[in-house]
């Protein structure tokens, strides 16, 4: 016979407990998106900032700096992905930010190809892009992970037609790459933010998740920066 007491017991314990993990994930989450967001604000700042003195900009763009400088951003995702086991929370931490301001040197060059307008309006259409994406990948009870090797092989269709592209310069190629990123990256903001979502735990511990989160960070931090840049070229004006 099953003890009435008990049993009230075990379920005021059970909602206590998913209460902490709530609140513990709402936590989580909000790191993430800070990470992501301080990270955004750093590597606009720094693009704004070189973009508008030529003594900073000439010397990169005008020589093949412009090289090391449009490929280290790569350089530490990868020393990110490969690594990140193996190192601490700081190094983590500063290896991200690192990466945020080498961004920015790269991103420098739209402020010299794209008017200042187009440039502020692609940015808040690709905010509300990003926001309504990972919201609902967050409060969606679809199992998104079906779509994730799809988006993952569209995204390395993307990274080889681009540098396919760097050798033809090809406009029309140039558009079918970014129509195709927009539904990439727009689909990887859904599907990670439920991927972030669905590892988060609470027995890592705080040392351990400070690090995924930063991780989390980075992976919503490229899906933003790559959207935007796809809508850029769809949408943005150049400069005369």
């Amino acid at each position: 016979m099953i003890d009435r007491n008990s049993a009230f017991s075990t379920g005021a314990y059970g909602r206590e407990a998913g209460a902490l993990f709530d609140e513990g994930l709402r936590a989580h989450m909000l790191r993430v998106y800070n990470y992501m967001g301080l990270g955004l604000v750093m590597t606009g700042l720094i693009a704004f900032i070189v973009s508008s003195t030529p003594a900073l900009y000439m010397p990169i763009f005008g020589s093949p700096l412009k090289w090391v400088v449009m490929l280290a951003p790569l350089g530490f995702v990868m020393f990110l992905s490969f690594r990140f086991d193996k190192m601490s929370t700081g190094a983590v931490m500063g290896t991200f930010w690192a990466f945020c301001a080498v961004m920015g040197l790269s991103m420098a060059s739209i402020f010299l190809v794209f008017t200042g307008a187009s440039i502020a309006r692609t940015f808040f259409i690709t905010a509300t892009m990003f926001g309504a994406m990972s919201l609902w990948g967050y409060t969606t009870k679809a199992d998104l992970s079906k779509m994730g090797s799809f988006l993952f092989m569209g995204l390395i269709g993307i990274v080889i037609a681009s540098i396919v592209n760097i050798f033809l310069g090809s406009s029309a190629l140039q558009f079918a790459i970014s129509v195709i990123g927009v539904v990439v990256f727009t689909g990887l903001t859904a599907y990670d933010t439920q991927r972030i979502k669905e590892t988060y735990a609470e027995h890592y511990g705080e040392d351990a998740n400070q690090k995924i989160a930063v991780m989390a960070a980075l992976s919503l931090y490229l899906n933003f920066i790559n959207l935007f840049q796809m809508l850029l070229h769809l949408t943005g004006t150049r400069e005369e």
